[in-house]
């Protein structure tokens, strides 16, 4: 039934309506996660929060994310991607639009709906990441899913936009009121997103199937052959997962690569301050730069899954990231007439640091069978999630910082900082070099089958 995809030259309309519906989501989802940094700025003072309450409000999130994208990600398995990820949507945008009716000083009540944002956010980064995986043809599998990644740092964009510009006319609780409009998102997934072929299949119900990727080719369903006889109905049981250990090292050891991008992001404006010795204001217009040009890198990166394959395109990645970090910290008082070396070094790590993910992210739900795509890509997603933990108490450890939330290093951590973030980039290099499988140009039938074949005892894949 999936030849027809597979023998695919360029994308239909309805593909590209797929894509566009995670890609918008993606964006969507994390200017609801970032809201809050926003909104705190405007309540912390006025509440007089202590730094424990105003780190309960920002690390519950944190916490919501890895319970998230694990619950999530194998409920896609069990009850269909098209179904999750319309439940996921519903689930950050109802906790968001929650927070207006915040009372005042209720830190706690904040926490709590954060919790459940962060459960959501990550929960529809896992399962569309897999959806749309399923809809292209493998020669265009990375580039189109490395895709979705593209528009992540636009969100954060977003939310201070709204902040800027919209705090002053309706209030903080008016921009959690806001938080609510992504939910008008499920209305384009029922209308643009079909359930998957792959996972219907899965299920035994092939008619269904047809029709699924009749409408994404735009071809009459007749034109799909059904097989003579359908094949088994695959259970999903989430402890299945362990039995593929390389694959569950190969996601969880590429996904913890993210922590050095974290690390910084939580240090960059402060690190601005005191190395180019500039306004906050001055920094503030630097890190758009920095954020642009994460945009490019992931564009660049996600090409070059295809082009170059996918453990050679995360290696070259991660080393240039992992140079391009350490330098900064070794350069930092380097100057090429009036231009900063160490801001160009980070200009370069942003480009290949946050391009990384790109690549790393839609990895993550290649290396598992279809019927546990979701759930393995919400294991290795979590594990991930980590690093946004390990970032900033690695960070608050080095510099001898008690917040481990911001810490605010000095100019001395700035070169053991700088190796430690870099460090987790080769983490990442090595993980995919030594134990990852690839699967650039691969069918998911190919890797469905390599995979199956070594959980068996088979030869390793």
């Amino acid at each position: 039934m999936l030849e027809q995809l597979e023998r695919q030259e360029t994308l239909t309309a309805n593909q590209w309506k797929i894509f566009a519906a995670a890609t918008v989501g993606d964006m969507l989802d994390f200017f609801d996660f970032y809201l809050i940094g926003f909104v705190l700025a405007f309540i912390v003072g006025g509440w007089h929060l202590t730094y424990g309450q105003s780190g309960a409000i920002l690390l519950s999130s944190g916490i919501g994310a890895p319970i998230g994208s694990l619950f999530w990600g194998w409920m896609a398995d069990k009850i269909g991607r098209r179904t999750v990820m319309i439940l996921t949507v519903l689930n950050f945008t109802l906790a968001t639009g929650l927070m207006a009716l915040t009372p005042e000083h209720g830190w706690l009540f904040l926490s709590v709906c954060r919790f459940f944002v962060g459960m959501g956010v990550t929960g529809l980064y896992t399962v569309d990441i897999a959806i749309v995986q399923e809809f292209v043809p493998a020669y265009k599998r990375g580039w189109i899913t490395g895709l979705t990644t593209t528009l992540l740092p636009a969100g954060t964009l977003l939310g201070a936009l709204a902040g800027a510009y919209l705090e002053p006319s309706i209030g903080w609780r008016g921009l959690f009121a806001v938080g609510l409009l992504p939910a008008g998102l499920t209305l384009m997934i029922r209308a643009w997103v079909p359930e998957s072929p792959h996972w219907l299949i899965g299920k035994g119900r092939l008619d269904e199937a047809r029709k699924s990727l009749a409408w994404a080719l735009q071809v009459d369903p007749a034109s799909i052959q059904l097989p003579a006889t359908a094949a088994k109905v695959e259970n999903t049981a989430w402890l299945e997962l362990f039995h593929y250990p390389r694959s569950m090292a190969a996601a969880c050891l590429t996904g913890i690569s993210q922590t050095g991008t974290v690390g910084l992001s939580l240090w960059m404006t402060t690190l601005f301050v005191l190395v180019l010795k500039i306004s906050p204001g001055e920094a503030s217009w630097l890190i758009i730069w920095v954020g642009l040009v994460s945009i490019f890198g992931r564009l660049f990166c996600a090409w070059i899954s295809d082009a170059m394959g996918r453990r050679g395109a995360v290696v070259l990645s991660c080393v240039i990231a992992a140079a391009t970090m350490s330098a900064a910290g070794y350069l930092s008082d380097v100057y090429i007439g009036a231009v900063s070396i160490f801001y160009v070094m980070i200009l370069m790590q942003s480009f290949f640091g946050s391009g990384n993910y790109a690549i790393v992210g839609p990895y993550m739900a290649e290396v598992w069978p279809s019927k546990l795509r979701a759930s393995g890509m919400g294991l290795g997603y979590g594990f991930g999630n980590l690093g946004k933990f390990i970032g900033p108490a690695g960070l608050a450890v080095i510099a001898g910082s008690t917040n481990f939330v911001t810490p605010k290093a000095t100019l001395a951590a700035l070169v053991p900082a700088m190796n430690y973030f870099a460090f987790w980039y080769l983490v990442g290099a090595a993980a995919i070099w030594f134990i990852g499988i690839e699967t650039k140009g691969r069918t998911i039938a190919e890797i469905d089958g390599t995979l199956k074949g070594a959980s068996a005892g088979g030869p390793s894949p």
